[in-house]
């Protein structure tokens, strides 16, 4: 069965632009291979794959949705597929005000310019976005995506279409059941098995609502997240921007900004700490998140010349 709708997003808007981040470290969760985005998504006890594209371009946008499965019609399945290009494709997101503020800062100003319909990209739940956040934590990220795509593999629902195996990310409950024994061989430290565990029950459990986070202000849903026992700062910070699309959130202490931005783009000329990049991006307030997605962009340009 198959169901197609359109979303109609703030102008401008570009897939390509946006998507490109999942090119960079492929996984079986998230499929773009430039124009179309695709993605099993969980819907009550099955599965609904959901396919993206773009037509009109970056000027004139209009997302494409198809959904595929026997709960394709659902009203459910809609909902998560309107969650998924909304939130974690970004098209939902009005750079207007961030656009005008940009054109006014130098670093900026040529970056919307040339990246225009660029919008956080990330996942569809604060609870895939901090997972993901925990597993890059102080490892190199081609085998922090591998570690990913394992668990995606091996806990994930998944559906065969046209002969292509889908793989839909792995629901807190299913990490919740299987514990940190059923973790072991997964190549995570102790450590990071035991977060993952911690955040999995807590979202099974109810003790954690990612409706809970999203209606807090910035530094109330950090200091709630931080509250579990392996959430650091940066983590929580890194999962409010790729798990709510928050346009102000702002993981200072990352690798990528105090060494390769700060080093490379930031005027800087050398390695920075935390707190000079916090201070650094206090002039981005409150798109500080917007105007770091827009430094990565131009950061992974310079680096593939």
């Amino acid at each position: 069965m198959k169901r197609r709708f359109s979303i109609r997003p703030p102008r401008p808007y570009s897939l390509a632009l946006t998507g490109a981040r999942y090119s960079r470290f492929p996984d079986p969760v998230d499929r773009f291979d430039g124009t179309t985005y695709r993605r099993l998504l969980a819907v009550g006890r099955g599965t609904v794959l959901a396919t993206v594209e773009q037509s009109g371009g970056a000027t004139n946008p209009d997302l494409r949705v198809t959904l595929e499965g026997p709960r394709a019609d659902s009203p459910r399945a809609r909902a998560a597929a309107e969650r998924l290009v909304n939130g974690a494709l970004g098209a939902a997101t009005d750079l207007t005000l961030f656009y005008r503020a940009a054109r006014a800062d130098p670093l900026l100003a040529p970056l919307v310019r040339r990246f225009r319909g660029l919008k956080i990209g990330g996942y569809p739940s604060l609870w895939e976005a901090l997972v993901t956040a925990v597993l890059t934590q102080q490892i190199n990220l081609s085998f922090a995506f591998s570690i990913r795509a394992h668990l995606a593999i091996a806990f994930g629902r998944n559906r065969t279409l046209r002969g292509e195996n889908y793989f839909a990310f792995p629901l807190p409950d299913a990490i919740a059941a299987t514990g940190e024994r059923g973790l072991e061989g997964f190549r995570m430290s102790a450590n990071k098995v035991g977060t993952v565990v911690r955040l999995a029950c807590a979202f099974s459990s109810g003790r954690l609502s990612e409706d809970e986070i999203a209606m807090l202000p910035e530094e109330a849903a950090v200091e709630r997240l931080t509250e579990i026992k392996g959430i650091g700062r940066w983590t929580a910070e890194t999962a409010l921007l790729r798990g709510l699309a928050r346009a102000d959130a702002f993981p200072a202490g990352d690798l990528g900004i105090v060494k390769y931005l700060a080093e490379g783009l930031f005027e800087h000329g050398r390695r920075a700490t935390e707190s000079e990049m916090r201070r650094y991006a206090e002039r981005w307030r409150p798109w500080r998140g917007l105007a770091l997605v827009y430094a990565w962009a131009e950061l992974a340009r310079r680096t593939k010349k």
